[in-house]
């Protein structure tokens, strides 16, 4: 089955055309920094996977989409004679709330849920929806599959996801702890124990999706029991544009003090904060690291920040769980950046998660599914390549099937 994968961010579109009997890509895209000055997106057919960039300045989200619709569709070089070769379409999801614990058939009862569900990912979930409207469109009869990050988390007990808040809160609204990111948790979590020749419900797992959002998960034998983001994706680690968990009475001081609105608040929370806001440079850690090298102060204190947070969340994520066989390492951050890694890992070798530096340099080895520390380090260390994309066709064919 040829299944379109969809994963739309709030200014990012990945997208994979998979043919699931074999697990082969037929085309993969990726635009970036939509809605930035010079934004580009780039496409790649099999067999040879030669990357064309395809300007997208002025674009929003869906209308990339759209943009590459075209090119499957008219494109000499396309994979696919025309776009009703596709069988199905996978639409990646952040939340789904208390509605959806797994992946749906998307018809207009299922949209009209999704759209209640807009509120707890503000940044991702609106231009998710306009997506699949927009395929709805396009390609009338094709079957479409919501597939949820809050899913895999859906295993956690009260105690982790209700927060200390009346009760009523909860009753009357769904105001409890979701989390994100599950599809990569979940996946990074199995390639681990298969990394470690060990079946995953055996196993204590600590999976870091470290990227331009960021979250880290507590996973025990195979379910996840906690999970640092909460009710949206603004809680938990310091992420590119977003804060991270902060004390809530700074959100009422500052409102106060600056006169401003409630969306002028969530805005600053959610796009000017986090390493951006620190740097006051860029929401890129690779800018910022580049910056930290070259003496700027606050690019330094953006680093050291994020590094001592996400060691932080990793801490307190060993002492809830019952055992600590391996910490995983995913995501552009996770997978990409040795240095911070060798940060991170710096301030937890007294936990017994202890780095090999060797294992740990990128050279030659990105994309490489790895283990990272010494032989004899009591806790494992492993970088997994996330493959979201992957799991959600398997995911859609599945459920389409």
């Amino acid at each position: 089955m040829i299944v379109l994968v969809v994963n739309a961010g709030s200014s990012t579109l990945k997208c994979q055309l998979v043919q699931t009997d074999g697990k082969v890509r037929l085309m993969k895209a990726l635009a970036e920094r939509i809605g930035a000055p010079g934004s580009s997106m780039e496409v790649a057919f099999a067999p040879d996977f030669h990357e064309r960039t395809v300007l997208v300045e002025g674009c929003s989200v869906p209308e990339c989409l759209g943009i590459l619709l075209d090119m499957l569709q008219d494109d000499p070089d396309s994979p696919i004679g025309s776009l009703d070769e596709i069988r199905a379409i996978g639409n990646r999801i952040v939340a789904g709330g208390e509605r959806f614990s797994e992946s749906v058939l998307v018809d207009d009862g299922v949209l009209e849920e999704l759209t209640r569900c807009e509120e707890l990912a503000p940044l991702h979930n609106p231009p998710a929806d306009a997506c699949i409207r927009l395929l709805r469109e396009r390609l009338p009869h094709t079957p479409e599959v919501a597939v949820f990050d809050t899913a895999f988390h859906t295993t956690m007990p009260p105690k982790a996801y209700m927060y200390p808040l009346p009760q009523r809160y909860y009753q009357d609204y769904g105001i409890r702890r979701y989390g994100a990111h599950g599809t990569s948790h979940r996946y990074a979590a199995q390639q681990a124990a298969n990394l470690l020749g060990r079946p995953l419900e055996d196993l204590g797992l600590i999976t870091c999706h470290l990227g331009n959002g960021g979250s880290i998960t507590a996973v025990n034998h195979g379910v996840s029991i906690d999970t640092t983001m909460g009710f949206t994706p603004l809680e938990g680690l310091m992420m590119g544009t977003r804060s991270g968990s902060i004390d809530p009475a700074i959100v009422t001081y500052i409102m106060r003090r600056d006169g401003i609105s409630f969306e002028e608040m969530d805005r600053i929370l959610n796009k000017d904060s986090g390493i951006l806001g620190v740097s006051g440079l860029s929401a890129d850690m690779r800018d910022v690291l580049a910056a930290a090298d070259e003496g700027n102060a606050d690019a330094a204190l953006a680093v050291d920040m994020y590094v001592y947070r996400v060691q932080k969340a990793i801490g307190s994520f060993y002492a809830a769980m019952t055992r600590t066989d391996v910490v995983v390492m995913t995501a552009g951050i996770g997978e990409n950046s040795a240095e911070l890694r060798e940060r991170i890992f710096a301030g937890l070798a007294h936990m017994g998660m202890i780095l090999d530096r060797d294992r740990n340099d990128v050279t030659g080895q990105i994309g490489v599914n790895r283990i990272i520390s010494i032989d004899d380090s009591p806790i494992k260390i492993c970088v997994v390549t996330t493959d979201e994309e992957m799991r959600i066709a398997r995911e859609t064919s599945a459920l389409v099937g």
